[in-house]
């Protein structure tokens, strides 16, 4: 079973906002005193914070779902509903956040960063924030947003700052084991490191740490062996040191041809530039070159015989031995060297500045283009509140929906489509096309007192409404009218000759 796990798919969702209610308050003596309903809690966002104690995805491996907590429903007598609690995803340090395309999100460097990758959904009000001098006593109360949901890729880039990269059984993991206190696994066979192996070296005033890559193979940047899932690792360092084995019995491999097909396959590996510490392509940063197994005599002849040439290419080269550690004070003080000199020429963190970028004046939030499918033509309606103000829409109260057209008409969408040529009975679809809300327009007129009828009802929307007393009387009245018209107009007739009495012959 894995234990280390270094890139995972995760599947967060944010929860879900809780609904407001639709409450009147009752008294003694008072049996509709005003409304009183609450407003939904909002739901729980995803956080992704490192820990320095976490080194691992595994966690995400074995669980890549994920789910805030929902926010509750408001209730009567002026109680809000409890906001959802964040999720907390404590991730290790160096975590690189992905969208499912490749593209960089988030670059979590240092403990305590973090990184929200679902937002909780916003609660819905409830009637008593929706009361207004036109409507005293809202029968309806806004629905909670959904959450966000996010399909994320987590990438673990080790922070290291010296990467060890070679063949397998070059003597990496035995390099790290002699110059720091870690333990790696080691054997006489190839790829015995499965994972990232990490040391921390003291070198005089300089405490730098070493990373173990596991072994590299022609091919490892097209994914071939294990290598390209682990020179991931090595793209935050800043020197690289290849570990070459003198001792080798493989045929045809050699110092310098292992040097030539471990650099080719750097230089082939792009990796992510825009992260912390990965500005610099893995070829033009310090190498050192490290001819291990001199403890072996042949080996040591190698050695000798091949310094030459890779001093030749402007390489610093050491010869050591990790069995009787000969060479390795040397290499450690180079390496803090480095690593101190490049520590200075890093750029000062700057502090984190928050941006103001106000909206202009004239902006409206929202467009309203003309669209054609096999339906025919359609008006697409979007804008971030457009869009919110439908998902928090209840469409089985009347009063909630004429509160819906009075405020996109507020906002100017219905003077949009007018604009963009829509007439009575055109097809208006609002928000995203996977799941649009789709209505027949029809013109509407801003609400009024007499417009809004009884609590949860509006006149505009009801085909069935009861007629006032004024639609009754006015009604009576035509009707009367009607009735005295045709009795002179037959009297007339009457008097002309054209009827006869039949009792006169």
């Amino acid at each position: 079973m894995a234990s280390f796990v270094d890139r995972v798919v995760l599947h967060a969702a944010g929860g879900d906002g809780g609904h407001g209610v639709a409450s009147i308050r009752r008294e003694k003596f008072k049996p509709l005193a005003g409304p009183d309903g609450g407003n939904g809690g909002d739901g729980g966002s995803v956080r992704l914070v490192v820990d320095p104690q976490t080194t691992t995805l595994l966690e995400y491996h074995h669980s890549p779902h994920r789910r805030a907590t929902n926010g509750t429903q408001g209730m009567g007598d002026d109680r809000d509903g409890a906001n959802g609690p964040d999720l907390v995803l404590r991730v290790p340090d160096g975590t690189v956040v992905k969208d499912m395309d490749g593209n960089v999100l988030a670059d979590l460097v240092g403990a305590g960063a973090e990184y929200v990758v679902a937002q909780g959904g916003r609660g819905g009000l409830g009637n008593r924030a929706l009361a207004s001098p036109k409507r005293k006593a809202p029968g309806f109360a806004l629905l909670g947003e959904p959450g966000e949901v996010a399909d994320v890729v987590l990438e673990l880039k080790t922070i290291a700052d010296v990467a060890l990269v070679g063949f397998p059984s070059a003597g990496k993991s035995s390099l790290v084991a002699a110059v720091s206190a870690a333990r790696p696994k080691i054997a006489d066979y190839p790829f015995t490191t499965l994972v990232p192996n990490l040391g921390v070296v003291e070198a005089g005033d300089t405490r730098f740490t070493v990373a173990d890559v596991p072994g590299l193979i022609p091919g490892a940047s097209e994914g071939k062996g294990l290598g390209l899932e682990f020179l991931r690792h090595i793209e935050r360092t800043a020197v690289i040191v290849h570990v070459l084995d003198c001792a080798t019995l493989e045929p045809g491999r050699d110092p310098i041809t292992d040097l030539d097909v471990i650099e080719a396959e750097l230089a082939a590996y792009a990796g992510d530039l825009g992260i912390e510490g990965g500005r610099v392509p893995l070829t033009e940063r310090p190498r050192l070159v490290v001819l291990n197994k001199i403890d072996v005599p042949e080996a040591r002849e190698l050695a000798d015989l091949v310094r030459p040439e890779l001093e030749g290419r402007g390489l610093r080269v050491f010869e050591i031995s990790t069995a009787s550690h000969e060479g390795l004070r040397p290499l450690t003080f180079a390496l803090a060297q480095i690593v101190a000199e490049a520590r200075a020429q890093a750029p000062a963190p700057e502090p984190t500045r928050v941006v103001l970028r106000p909206k202009a004046v004239d902006e409206a939030g929202f467009t309203v283009t003309p669209k054609n499918d096999h339906d025919g033509l359609y008006f697409e309606v979007r804008g971030a509140k457009p869009e919110r103000w439908v998902r928090q829409t209840d469409f089985n109260n009347d009063e909630a929906v004429g509160f819906l057209a009075d405020r996109l008409a507020k906002l100017g969408v219905e003077e949009q489509l007018f604009k963009a040529g829509a007439v009575a009975g055109d097809e208006v679809r609002i928000g995203d096309p996977r799941n649009a809300v789709v209505f027949d327009w029809e013109p509407t007129l801003m609400t009024g007192p007499e417009l809004l009828g009884a609590r949860g009802t509006d006149l505009r929307l009801d085909s069935s409404a009861r007629p006032s007393r004024a639609d009754r009387r006015r009604e009576f009245q035509e009707r009367m009218d009607a009735k005295t018209e045709a009795r002179r107009e037959l009297w007339t007739e009457r008097e002309a000759g054209h009827w006869t009495d039949p009792d006169a012959d």
